[in-house]
């Protein structure tokens, strides 16, 4: 189990580490650029949790795979897609959600080991799941996505408490795992192709009514 568990984590790694990079390449930054922006989204997420979890030094530290991982996925992202322009429009979106997924369930299950109860759980599988795309949307100087009105937090959200449910339930914990990944990532895709979004709080236009 715990190899399965390692698997999806590696497999999240790269995914976000992908994220970053084909962010850095609309943004025409230079590789050291595109190796800092992957970096930060494939482990931003999961050093906050580990910081406030108090799991020091951080799971990167203690296993440098991780880096190992960020750096392959650069160096395959560099090779394999020479032109940015040319990346499909809903790649970064697409790559991003299967990220979101696996680390939403990856970060509740460790708040869950730790014995930290259900609504710990979700709260850290949210950080872990959006952590990353928050800084690198910042360094990008854009809005973070978890700000916008897109259905992105919701999704992580609705996620962990599926697999914490799941589990609570009596489910094993790779068939709450595979559920709740597949929730998350259904839930944001939906909202990719749907373009589904949350009321936006305008406060222009409440005073001016």
């Amino acid at each position: 189990m715990m190899e399965w568990i390692y698997f999806f984590d590696l497999c999240g790694t790269a995914v976000f580490a992908l994220s970053g990079a084909l962010a850095a390449g609309r943004h025409r930054m230079d590789p050291f650029g595109v190796i800092v922006l992957a970096s930060v989204t494939a482990v931003g997420g999961g050093s906050i949790r580990d910081a406030l979890l108090g799991t020091t030094p951080v799971f990167w530290i203690r296993d440098p795979n991780y880096i190992i991982v960020i750096l392959i996925t650069v160096l395959l992202t560099l090779i394999l897609v020479r032109r940015p322009k040319k990346v499909p429009q809903h790649t970064l979106p697409i790559a991003d959600a299967l990220g979101l997924a696996l680390f939403t369930v990856i970060g509740a299950e460790k708040a869950l080991n730790l014995e930290l109860g259900g609504m710990i759980a979700v709260v850290m599988g949210l950080i872990t799941g959006v952590g990353g795309g928050i800084i690198r949307d910042l360094l990008c100087r854009q809005v973070p996505m978890i700000l916008r009105t897109e259905i992105y937090a919701i999704a992580s959200i609705l996620g962990g408490i599926c697999y914490s449910v799941s589990l609570y339930l009596g489910a094993d914990n790779m068939h709450a795992m595979l559920v709740s990944m597949t929730v998350a990532l259904c839930i944001r895709l939906a909202a990719i192709k749907w373009h589904l979004s949350l009321p936006a709080f305008d406060l222009k236009k409440n005073l001016k009514n």
